[in-house]
């Protein structure tokens, strides 16, 4: 099944209502126009065949909209009068048309041109960095380019932590060290950069070695190659990626002919050779690179784990969570034709993940409790996930939540530990201490070691209690109170860690935990014997 874009069941209706003569218009509203808004604007939108039902009209840069009747007829009424305005047209399979007209007006033709549906291997990708050349992104989009440049995408072929894996070193490459795919397959180039170096993966299958891509720009993830993704293919039985088809292999690349230029985005409004694709602004768009298994055990799941919560019923895509509005009002320059829109309407490229430090402390809130009986205190810490569409954490399974549990009195005493779970042996520091882990833990199936993060070799799920989105996860602690403590302090801290310790230690990765949230407690203590010896007193005589 592939997806480029999902027609609404609102289309249908407004063409049958266009059918029966019934004019209509929707979402009346404009911004930043001059003059009576009495004009209107009339015609049709047709291709080289005829007239094309169904095709979105909209005064450009605005909420103008309506959608052509089965003859290709439409109607913009509401409009600025004596002022010229852009009208475009869009449908599916077409680039956009355009027309620049001054209200009243009747009886203008857009034509659409319907653009390539086989992909070019032999399209040279524009580079995003301004000034490389007159067609560079950054050129008209340098708003866009500065938060792309500093994003996990921008950053894909160049990232030092990500070849310390792929090569099997330390962090600045210069000795061996710790898991590597070249170090257990050292006669391929492997799949990474299906995802990692698409630009140069998508043209090389299994053939493309990421240290060959390393610092190429128009290797990775760049703007050129996400603009030119004209669908994915989903498999209909699970509506997620293939299994055997991660990244470049699971989407419908459309790069232009020689002569032709095409870039598909969020807006149907931006002349040819611009189009509008609906499915970059949905989940879908983002499942290549995060879901895909090896050796048939799932390990990159975001996707799959979205598809499944109750975001995905209420129609939150990933993109609002890591691609939010910045407020800005153009996407491109105004001397090079640049609009105002809604900012609302402008998705940033920030591209949030797991390095941005406002996103995890927005993702998990923690209720900390805790109850005195007799000489124990019973603590119990109750984690939910309320800020992430997917499992915390999710994807790469060197990732790890950290639960600490800090408990003293009031001179500093720790309490001893009676009952609860304790941070496995691999999850030093903190070792050992009150609190738990939450992680998929990958196990070598050839040496039975875990955890691991050598997902490219076989290996077996051996735990994984990682909390879906909205659920949350409840554990109970219990301490003894010293003798003649009056005050109890209880710290809970949940923090993000990238990689386990030991190996982010042998890889000399330099990333510290990050504080995702802190809980903080103070009981003040009653003595039980105190309270009971009324009753003992009372029972003896």
């Amino acid at each position: 099944m592939i997806v480029p874009i999902r027609r609404s069941v609102l289309l249908l209706v407004i063409l049958l209502l266009s059918s029966l003569g019934t004019a209509v218009f929707l979402a009346v509203g404009f911004a930043g126009t001059a003059g009576l808004v009495t004009g209107s604007v009339s015609g049709v939108v047709v291709d080289e065949s005829g007239p094309i039902a169904g095709a979105r009209v909209r005064m450009r840069a605005t909420d103008h909209l309506t959608f052509s009747d089965l003859g290709g007829r439409f109607s913009l009424s509401g409009l600025p009068e004596g002022s010229e305005i852009e009208v475009t047209a869009w449908a599916d399979g077409y680039y956009i048309a355009s027309s620049h007209v001054t209200p009243t007006v009747s009886g203008i033709s857009l034509t659409l041109r319907p653009y390539h549906t086989v992909d070019n291997p032999d399209y040279h990708w524009v580079s995003p960095i301004s000034g490389t050349s007159g067609t560079a992104c950054g050129n008209c989009h340098p708003m866009i380019v500065a938060q792309w440049e500093k994003n996990a995408h921008g950053t894909a072929v160049d990232n030092a932590r990500f070849f310390s894996l792929y090569n099997g070193t330390n962090l600045s490459g210069t000795q061996q060290a710790g898991a590597g795919y070249l170090k257990d397959f050292p006669a391929t180039d492997g799949s990474c950069a299906n995802c990692h170096a698409p630009g140069a993966g998508i043209d090389g299958y299994l053939t493309t070695n990421m240290n060959t891509a390393r610092g190429q720009v128009t290797a990775g993830v760049h703007c050129d190659y996400c603009h030119k993704v004209g669908g994915v293919y989903l498999d209909p039985a699970t509506g997620s990626v293939y299994a055997n088809a991660p990244g470049a292999r699971s989407q419908r690349m459309l790069r232009p002919p020689e002569g032709e230029q095409i870039f598909f985005g969020p807006f149907d409004d931006i002349p040819d050779p611009d189009t509008y694709l609906p499915l970059i602004s949905e989940s879908a768009y983002c499942a290549p690179c995060h879901q895909f298994s090896f050796w048939g055990t799932p390990i990159y799941e975001s996707f799959a784990e979205w598809l499944a919560s109750p975001y995905a019923q209420q129609g939150i895509t990933c993109q609002k969570c890591h691609m939010p509005p910045t407020g800005d009002t153009h996407f491109a320059l105004p001397e090079v034709g640049g609009l105002p829109h809604p900012p609302e309407s402008i998705p940033s490229h920030l591209q949030l993940g797991a390095g941005d430090v406002g996103l995890l402390q927005e993702t998990a809130t923690m209720r900390l409790e805790a109850n005195q009986a007799l000489d124990r205190l019973q603590v119990t810490v109750t984690i939910t996930n309320t800020g992430a569409g997917h499992h915390i954490p999710t994807d790469f399974p060197g990732r790890q939540l950290i639960l600490e549990i800090q408990a003293s009195d009031e001179t500093g005493r720790s309490l001893a530990q009676l009952s609860g779970p304790v941070v496995p042996e691999w999850g030093d520091p903190q070792a050992g201490q009150p609190g738990q882990i939450y992680a998929k833990v990958l196990m070598d199936l050839a040496s039975g070691d875990y955890p691991v993060v050598s997902y490219w070799k076989q290996s077996l799920i051996v735990a994984d209690n990682r909390i879906p989105a909205l659920a949350a996860d409840r554990s109970n602690y219990g301490f003894s109170l010293p003798a003649g403590a009056e005050e109890i302090r209880l710290t809970a801290r949940l923090l993000f860690r990238r990689l386990f310790q030991d190996a982010a230690a042998e890889k000399e990765w330099d990333r510290p935990d990050i504080l995702m949230v802190e809980e903080e407690l103070t009981i003040s203590l009653q003595s039980w014997h105190k309270i009971y010896l009324p009753f003992f007193a009372g029972s003896e005589s």
